[in-house]
């Protein structure tokens, strides 16, 4: 952790039962000058109760980690602090791992074998609101069950698609030359259609149907 506050940067909260990984995080992370790691957890109890404390933008919470796993932390993380992200960083690449951290409300999910590059772009990308994946996830994705796929219009894909690409609202907006209200009237209906409640969700759930494709 860095002795100077910078409050312009990413507040940062790693939670990971091994210290040497921890400590290789902490590392990569604060290479970069807009992240500050303000607290280390080696449990997911450990987890929330820091995550109250210290309030931390985001939190990149290791999947399996004992009593309390990384699903239910971030579960009770997001209950109790409903502002800050919870990244899942893991070994573990199954579509079940995938789709429970994402429907527990997980802004994204990560492989630890991610470069320092990805994992720095994921920490900014998370804060400003854009779900994050692992690129080398999401073909697994396509393998999930046969689903029939509801009736999404070309743009609500197409704000969908750049949804993925980790962009925000406003960014869509500028890109698509809509207002972002607009923007968020297409991912509503994408939610409704997709029987989803967030952008994370409706991104993972319209790959496995092949809607992005």
């Amino acid at each position: 952790m860095t002795d100077v506050e910078n409050p312009a940067a990413v507040r940062v909260l790693l939670a990971d039962d091994h210290p040497v990984v921890r400590e290789g995080l902490c590392a990569m992370l604060e290479s970069d000058p807009g992240i500050e790691v303000v607290g280390q957890a080696g449990s997911g109890e450990e987890a929330v109760t820091l995550t109250e404390r210290l309030a931390p933008d985001l939190v990149l919470l290791d999947l399996r980690m004992g009593a309390m796993d990384g699903v239910a932390a971030t579960g009770h993380i997001l209950r109790r602090s409903p502002r800050t992200k919870v990244v899942i960083v893991t070994t573990y690449e199954d579509d079940s791992d995938i789709l429970r951290a994402v429907e527990a409300g997980a802004s994204g999910y990560l492989l630890k074998g991610s470069s320092r590059a990805e994992l720095i772009d994921a920490v900014h990308g998370a804060a400003r609101g854009a779900t994050v994946l692992t690129p080398s996830l999401a073909p697994k994705l396509f393998r999930a069950r046969a689903v029939e796929a509801p009736l999404l219009s070309a743009r609500e894909c197409e704000v969908l698609r750049l949804v993925s690409q980790g962009l925000t609202n406003a960014e869509i907006g500028r890109q698509l030359f809509i207002g972002e209200a607009t923007v968020k009237t297409h991912l509503l209906r994408a939610f409704k259609k997709l029987e989803v409640s967030d952008r994370t969700a409706a991104v993972i759930t319209a790959l496995e149907r092949g809607l992005l494709a």
